[in-house]
This record gives structure tokens, C-alpha cells and sequence, in this order.
């Protein structure tokens, strides 16, 4: 049973809605009531004038929960207390301002406060789709649009051009995927072979000059600063960025989408595709609902009412063969070798695993590892490293609450070298920014790389604080 008191529209309007789930009773002036609204199915105790509360005639049951919408029909001080102590277990929701020590309410005005910002982030993801959409429109027919992953990309970076891929081309442009790097993950390999995700690996400085001078929109899907861990230069103003990533500088883009409430640029995109009514295939679908739930590990990090709504749309379209064929790839020996490496070679401190790898014939066994490691016992942070072209590859996972990890990883190394989210980071960071001056022996410069690293990563963890 519902207990409403108010006699405005708010109480009106609530109380007819209560009344189809449960019984309802209405407590109010009957001088304010609004006559018109009929009330069907809910009991209204209409007071003559404001009464206490022990005087009138209530029900016997113990309400589920107590709407108290207005303070008029009640004549004590302080009514809430009244209503508390003669329902001490219920819950109850109020527009009225609060006050009183040890009274456990949830005020509507935060619900109507997180229902606007709803409602203005769907305009808003109407309104940005729109304005991709009509830039895209604005250029000639049969144009070229480069669309850059990251570097190595992941499942996110490739489910996102993918998608983007397929709006240009229903555009009437010419689209290309772009990356530096490699796709070496399992999974990712499995990603693009299935799903056929025409992606094209750059690796030289003029390469990349000749198709951003060749291109008419340059898009960067999954990262918002060139020259970091992408193959763009520095210098490179794209025409639209989109990313799920927190900002810490201005972007410099004729269309800026960088949204940190999503948990990963496809979920991002998917809104973009929905506010848009997009015809999607069922490869992009397949990509965009991998992409999220790789992005929030399985739905269990950071997945979010955003992220479900994109999900929940996705689903509709997408083949599950061919999500659990990209899902169990074949896993190499070289990735069982980085696993076998990884463990012996482990460094507990605390509740930290490092995890130092001397020899990585494939980079993304180190987020596999990390993976792995995680949920040992007594463990809440991990971090898999190894040395590859000069570089201190990273990996790094955490289930604390008091460090944010990626902010950790880019006040360490900056410019881009390292960083990520809170419980998620990575970076690649030059022997030279670890070592100052860099032996000829690449062996030793390796050694002492993977040394100096392990040491800095000590004292940059300390010990979660006791609470």
C-alpha cells in the first residue's frame, strides 16, 4: 500500500500511478484537491483542514512507502519526525526540504534532477548525431574519409570505425579504417577475420601525410590526442573526434564528441546510431556489443545505464555465432610462453603483482595476463610489462577505489606516454624517458629498463589506507 500526502498535481499524478500497482491512499486538504483529475482506484482522505497526525483516521496496514509532497495537511512542527515515528521501517520519498537528525529520506528533487539530466544527455545525443550526420552530408559525394584507430587497436577501436565506416559509405563517401601498430590479440584477429573489418595498417611517417592530405574528413574514433599512442602527428587537427575518455586539455576538432559517461566509444557511437535511426548490419552490431562488453570487462566495470541502453538496442542485430567464434579464438603458444614468463617472474608487494616480461613476441598477451592475475587472492592491483622496439610496454589493472590508475600511470610519464581509466591503463614508454642515456647493448638496456620500471612502479603504488 501507498501512503501519498499532497493535494498539488504531483501528488495527483503520482497517486494515480501508485493506484494501478497497489493500493494507494491519498492524505490532503480537500480546499487544494484538484477537483478534475479523477482518482480512480486510490482511497483520498480529504481533510477539512490541517489536522494532527495521530487525529486522523489512517489505515491499518503498514504502508510499502510514503510520497510526503506538501506540507499543509499536517499542523505539527515538524511532520516528517510524526510520520517517522509512527512508521519507522517505511521508506519516504519527499519534495519537502529536509530537516531533523537521523530521518533516512530520499528527496524527489535528486530523482527529478537525474530525470533532467537524462533528458538533456538524449537531446544532446540527438542533437550530436545530427551534426555528424550533416557534416558528413555537407561533403561532395564519393570523398575519401580516413577514420584512425589507435594504435594496436582494440575491440572498441575497431567496432567504432567499423560503425563509423558504414555511416560514411551510407553517406556516399569513401571511407577507409586506419592504424599503427599491430593486431595481435587473439580475439582482435578473430574480430576482423569474422566480421571482415577492412582495417589498414600505416607504418611510415608519409604514408599517413599522403592520406590526410588526400582525405577530405579525418575521424579518430577511441582517442582524442594526436601523437599519443596513435600513429597521427602531433600537429594533425581531425575534422571529428569521438572518445569515451576524460579530457584533461582541450581538443582541437571541427566537431568534438568526447562523452566520459559512456563506458567505451561504441556505446557512444551505438547512441549516435540510434538517435540517427540507422539501418544497422548485423556485423557492426556483432562489432559495437563486443566492443562494449570487452570495454567494460564483461560488463562488470563501469557498465552503466548508457552502456545498457546501447546494449539493449544491439542486441536485436547481432549474430551470436559469430560472437562466440570471436569470443574463443585459438590461443598461441607464443601467449601461453608470456603466461608461463609472467608468472615465474612475479613481484608481490602488498597487494600489487608485477608482472615483468623480458621476452613479448605478441603485446596483447600483457592485458590477458593482467586479466588473468587480477582476481588472485589478496590481490588488487596488477601491472604486466615487457620490453619490445626500444619500448616498456604496460599493462595495468586495479580494483581500488582509492587511486584512479590511469591518472596514476600519465603523472608518472606524460605527453601522452602512459594513462587510461580508473581501473584500466596502459603505456609505452621509450627506454630513453626511463634510462636518460641508453646502452648500445640492446640486452642491458633492456635489463635496466625493466629494472628502473619495476622500482618506479613501487613507489608509485603505496599501500591502500586502512579505513
Amino acid at each position: 500500500m501507498f501512503l501519498v500526502f499532497g493535494s498539488n498535481h504531483l501528488a495527483v499524478r503520482l497517486s494515480k500511478w501508485c493506484a494501478k500497482r497497489h493500493k494507494c491512499v491519498l492524505v490532503g486538504l480537500a480546499s487544494t484537491l484538484p477537483v478534475e483529475e479523477p482518482l480512480d482506484g486510490c482511497e483520498i482522505i480529504a481533510l477539512p483542514s490541517p489536522m494532527e497526525l495521530s487525529s486522523i483516521t489512517m489505515i491499518e496496514h503498514i504502508p510499502t512507502a510514503i510520497l510526503y509532497l506538501d506540507d499543509n495537511a499536517l499542523m505539527e512542527d515538524n511532520s516528517l519526525e510524526e510520520i517517522k515515528k509512527r512508521w519507522p521501517e517505511t521508506p519516504i520519498l519527499t519534495t519537502v526540504p529536509l530537516e531533523g537528525d537521523g530521518i533516512d529520506l530520499v528527496s524527489i528533487d535528486d530523482i527529478s534532477f537525474a530525470a533532467m539530466q537524462d533528458r538533456i544527455r538524449s537531446w544532446e545525443r540527438r542533437a550530436s548525431a545530427s551534426v555528424v550526420k550533416n557534416y558528413l552530408k555537407g561533403i561532395p559525394k564519393g570523398s575519401k574519409v580516413a577514420i584512425f584507430c589507435h594504435d594496436n587497436p582494440d575491440p572498441d577501436a575497431l567496432a567504432s570505425g567499423l560503425a563509423m565506416l558504414e555511416l560514411v559509405e551510407e553517406i556516399g563517401l569513401k571511407g577507409s579504417i586506419l592504424h599503427g601498430g599491430l593486431i595481435e590479440h587473439q580475439q582482435n584477429r578473430a574480430m576482423v577475420q569474422i566480421l571482415e573489418i577492412p582495417t589498414r595498417r600505416l607504418i611510415l611517417d608519409w604514408e599517413v601525410a599522403d592520406i590526410i592530405s588526400d582525405s577530405q574528413v579525418v575521424i579518430t574514433v577511441d582517442f582524442h590526442k594526436p601523437g599519443a599512442n596513435n600513429i597521427l602527428p602531433l600537429d594533425c587537427v581531425p575534422n571529428i573526434v569521438i572518445d569515451h575518455h576524460t579530457v584533461e586539455d582541450t581538443v582541437a576538432a571541427d566537431i568534438v564528441l568526447v562523452r566520459s559517461e559512456f563506458s567505451s566509444t561504441s556505446s557512444l557511437i551505438t547512441s549516435i546510431l540510434m538517435s540517427l535511426n540507422h539501418h544497422i548490419s548485423t556485423r557492426t552490431a556483432t562489432a559495437l556489443a563486443f566492443g562494449i562488453k570487452t570495454d567494460t570487462l564483461g560488463f562488470t566495470r563501469d557498465f552503466n545505464a548508457v552502456d545498457l541502453r546501447a546494449l539493449s538496442w544491439l542486441n536485436a542485430f547481432t549474430d551470436d555465432e559469430m560472437m562466440r567464434s570471436i569470443e574463443i579464438p585459438p590461443r598461441s603458444q607464443e601467449t601461453l610462453e608470456s603466461f608461463s614468463s609472467a608468472l615465474n617472474n612475479r613481484i608481490k608487494f602488498g597487494n600489487t603483482i608485477l608482472a615483468p616480461l623480458m621476452q613479448m613476441p605478441n603485446r596483447d598477451s600483457l592485458a590477458q595476463i593482467a586479466d588473468f592475475l587480477l582476481p588472485t587472492e589478496g590481490i588488487d592491483t596488477v601491472i604486466v610489462f615487457g620490453v619490445r622496439r626500444g619500448k616498456v610496454i604496460i599493462s595495468a589493472r586495479t580494483k581500488r577505489r582509492d587511486i584512479h590508475i590511469g591518472k596514476v600511470l600519465s603523472s608518472q610519464w606524460k605527453d601522452g606516454l602512459a594513462g587510461g581509466h580508473r581501473e584500466l591503463a596502459g603505456g609505452q614508454i621509450p627506454f630513453e624517458v626511463i634510462l636518460g642515456e641508453v646502452p648500445d647493448d640492446l640486452e642491458k638496456a633492456s635489463l635496466q629498463a625493466i629494472e628502473q620500471i619495476t622500482e618506479q612502479f613501487k613507489s608509485l603504488l603505496p599501500p591502500m589506507k586502512e579505513e
